[in-house]
Formats: structure tokens, C-alpha cells, sequence
């Protein structure tokens, strides 16, 4: 049988055209991070003192009841059994045995976090505002200024996603395009027959700008550069103060540092055993090249695994896509493990909702602002399970985690102070959390 896919026709399943603008911010010139694997001392530079960020979005809202939270034998419980874990008393769903059997090597699981109650980006942004007087930057893009460092060579920011729907898209707000991700998304989608009621995307492993078009030659291309940094110039007399304007032109002003990092983008580079030991999946695929990214010295890079919005069917696509996330996750986690990478890899997987205990007349779980994350490496105390929901999980039990909190922990397992204040266009100091946000100080090592 074929199960068709049900959402609930949400306007933000869609990919805004504009989200790759400002891309060319996340890179220097150079052939520096073309090297970043042929270096061993730089190589190992990287693994004793950066820090780093790795997150996995499950965008959609992936089910708590199936994976992290299970609650079976009750009525919202649904069919799949629970199974121990290496956490002594701590018990996860049946389709994720992998992450069952090391949760306590590298992981932290928070079982009662906060987030909203539908399709929109405010998970990202901390529950702050797009539109007003002040901008804020999203998380990966705080992230990444923060840690960057100011010689580095390699992209500061990007985003994979094989999803053609909503990705909430980051963005740095008043910190500067500097700072946006490179956005890489899909290349459209393959045409297919009814009674299919959508299609496949293609999958993308690199940017599309990365290399030069056809018919473009590098001597053209400097010259187009050189022209517009000469307008550039002409235009940004007397608006030397404009921090926004000084960002984009240092944005454009690094598009050959793309070109010249494709080499990191390539999974061909890593060996036959060690692309099957991440799967063919576009997201086993993706996940590779993340970690190769992370490697290089790439601060703050976002895996999306969609779409995890079964208002229909959700047991029969939680049964296909929680086993790829629990073999995909445990691969990253081994691999960062095996080449010292994760005493300074901070992994999360987070979600903007969760789903409802209840199920729906569609075999279905709806939209529920309670969901389960996790944390691991980088900071973090392994095997903790922090907060609780009630037997039938309808409500968190103990210890709720708002928003701001978990940016607040993330940023302290990396060592991020995370009342640190930036200053908006207008020079209001804004904090990177909330003024008097606390981490949750049983999840950090």
C-alpha cells in the first residue's frame, strides 16, 4: 500500500526564493579551507580549540510518543512499544534501538521543552519577533559570530535541507548578511504519475553558486567583481556608519571563497566504506557532508529532516523516518567520536513543535507546543534525562524548558556567554538571550 502524505496545508510549506541572499556572507577568500583535510596540524588546531554547533531540525514537528517520550499501553500512547536504554530507568521507542544502546556515552535527553503550536520559524528565533523595531538574528546566526573565527577561511553558516516546503530559514537580523546561512535546498522536483499527490525533490550537496556558469570565465568574473566593488564604493560615501550596508558588501565581497571551498561540499572525497556507513538517504547523504563542514572548522551548520507533520498516517511515516534518524545520528555521533571532533561538537536535535497525545480520526497526531530534544558532546553531561511529562503525556510534569533557556544552554556548552549584548542598528544593547535567562545547569557538564 501507499501511504499519501497529509499536512495541514499550512501557507509556510513553502521555499521563500530570496533564502540563498546574503549566502556569499558565510565565506573568506582563499584556498585555505580547500586545505582544511590535507593540513594535520591545522586539522588538529581545529579539534583541541574551536567549537562547534550541529543542529538537526526536524522540521514538521517529529513525535515525541514515537521516539524520545513513549507512552505505551495508553490510549495516546499508540502502537509502538518502548525499549530500555543504556540510561539506567530511561526507556525510548522501539524504532530507535541505535541511539537506545549509547545515549549514555555522549547525550543529554530534555523531555519537557516549551515551543509553539504551529508551522512558523519562531522556534529558531527564541520566540522573538521578525518585524519591529529591532531585528533578531536567529540562533545559528548568533552562533556563528560568536565562534567564527576572525581568520577563518570556511563558510561561517549553512543549512541543508531536502525538503521543498517550510524550512524556516535563519537569518542574522541587525547582526548583518555576514552572518545568514548558505542555503541549500533542493533543485526543484521530479515530475512523477498520479496518483501521487507530491514529488520528489532533487537532492543538492553544495551550493548552486559554487563553481562559475558556463560561458563565465575567471578573468570576467574578477572583472564583474571589481566593477561592483567599485559601485559599491561610489554608493557607500558618507554611509560609513550604515552597519547593514558594510555587511553586504563584505557578503559580496567573498563569493570566490565559495567557489574555492566547493572541495568540502564533496562527499567523493570520503572514502565508499564511509559513505555507506551514512546511508544513501538525501539526509545520510547530507549529514556527511555536515560533518566534513564541521571538520573544516564550520561553526554552526543545520541538517533539516523533513516533513514530519502526519496530522494522517503518522504511525506509518514515524515507522520509516524515526530508524533513518536514529541510524543517521548514531553514525554522526561514532564518527565525531573517532576523530576527537565531539569533546568540541555540540549536536542537538530540535523541532519547532511537537504532536498531540491525541490521536486524530486520521490515524494522525496534530500540532502540540511540547516536544523532546536533545543535546550532545560539546558541554554536555551524557546520559541525563532532564524534565518530565504526566503518565498519559498531556502536560509536562516537571521542569519546563522555555525557549530562551535552551538557547541559553546551547550556548553555554560552547562556551557562548549568553547574556553577551550586541548592538542593534539604532545602538540599543540586546543581550543574546534574555536578560536574567538561566542554562539548565543539570544538562551541562
Amino acid at each position: 500500500m501507499t501511504f499519501r502524505k497529509k499536512t495541514c496545508g499550512s501557507s509556510e510549506h513553502f521555499v521563500d526564493r530570496r533564502a540563498f541572499l546574503g549566502a556569499a556572507g558565510a565565506f573568506l577568500g582563499g584556498a585555505y579551507g580547500l586545505n582544511a583535510f590535507a593540513q594535520p596540524a591545522l586539522g588538529q588546531q581545529l579539534q583541541r580549540d574551536q567549537k562547534r554547533v550541529l543542529m538537526i531540525f526536524l522540521n514538521g514537528g517529529m513525535s515525541q510518543y514515537e521516539s524520545w517520550d513513549p507512552k505505551p499501553g495508553t490510549t495516546t500512547g499508540g502502537p509502538f512499544q518502548s525499549i530500555p536504554t543504556s540510561i539506567p530507568g530511561y526507556r525510548i521507542s522501539e524504532l530507535m534501538p541505535r541511539m537506545a544502546a549509547c545515549l549514555h556515552r555522549h547525550t543529554a535527553v530534555i523531555r519537557s521543552q516549551l515551543a509553539v503550536s504551529d508551522h512558523n520559524d519562531a522556534t529558531i528565533f527564541g520566540g522573538k519577533p521578525k518585524t519591529g523595531p529591532v531585528r533578531y538574528p536567529s540562533l545559528g546566526s548568533m552562533i556563528a559570530k560568536e565562534l567564527a573565527s576572525p581568520n577563518s577561511q570556511v563558510p561561517h553558516h549553512v543549512m541543508f535541507t531536502n525538503y521543498p516546503g517550510a524550512n524556516y530559514f535563519e537569518n542574522a537580523g541587525f547582526l548583518g548578511a555576514t552572518w545568514n546561512p548558505i542555503n541549500i535546498t533542493p533543485n526543484g522536483s521530479r515530475p512523477v504519475m498520479p496518483p501521487f499527490m507530491f514529488s520528489e525533490p532533487i537532492l543538492r550537496l553544495a551550493p548552486p553558486a559554487n563553481t562559475l556558469p558556463p560561458g563565465l570565465s575567471d578573468a570576467d568574473h574578477r572583472e564583474r567583481e571589481a566593477l561592483r566593488a567599485e559601485l559599491g564604493s561610489r554608493f557607500g560615501v558618507g554611509r560609513e556608519r550604515d552597519g547593514v550596508l558594510l555587511s553586504h558588501g563584505g557578503a559580496y565581497g567573498r563569493v570566490r571563497g565559495l567557489m574555492e571551498s566547493a572541495r568540502l561540499f564533496d562527499i567523493g572525497q570520503e572514502s565508499a566504506s564511509m559513505r555507506a556507513r551514512y546511508g544513501s538517504t538525501p539526509f545520510g547523504q547530507q549529514m556527511l557532508v555536515a560533518r566534513r563542514l564541521i571538520e573544516a572548522g564550520v561553526p554552526y551548520v543545520r541538517v533539516n529532516r523533513g516533513w514530519w507533520d502526519h496530522h494522517g498516517q503518522n504511525f506509518e511515516f514515524h515507522q520509516e523516518m524515526v530508524p533513518e534518524l536514529d541510524h543517521v545520528m548514531s553514525v554522526l555521533l561514532e564518527d565525531l567520536q573517532e576523530r576527537g571532533l565531539l569533546r568540541n561538537t555540540l549536536v542537538a536535535t530540535f523541532s519547532e513543535m511537537g504532536r498531540t497525545p491525541s490521536i486524530n480520526d486520521n490515524n494522525g497526531r496534530d500540532h502540540f507546543p511540547r516536544m523532546s530534544v536533545t543535546l550532545s558532546g560539546c558541554g554536555v553531561r551524557p546520559g541525563v534525562v532532564y524534565g518530565s511529562t504526566n503518565n498519559d503525556g498531556t502536560n509536562i510534569a516537571n521542569n519546563p524548558v522555555s525557549l530562551q533557556q535552551f538557547f541559553a544552554t546551547v550556548m553555554r556548552a560552547v562556551g557562548i556567554d549568553h547574556q553577551k549584548e550586541n548592538l542593534n542598528t539604532d545602538g540599543r544593547p540586546v543581550p543574546l538571550t534574555d536578560y536574567g535567562t538561566q542554562p539548565i545547569a543539570e544538562v551541562l557538564a
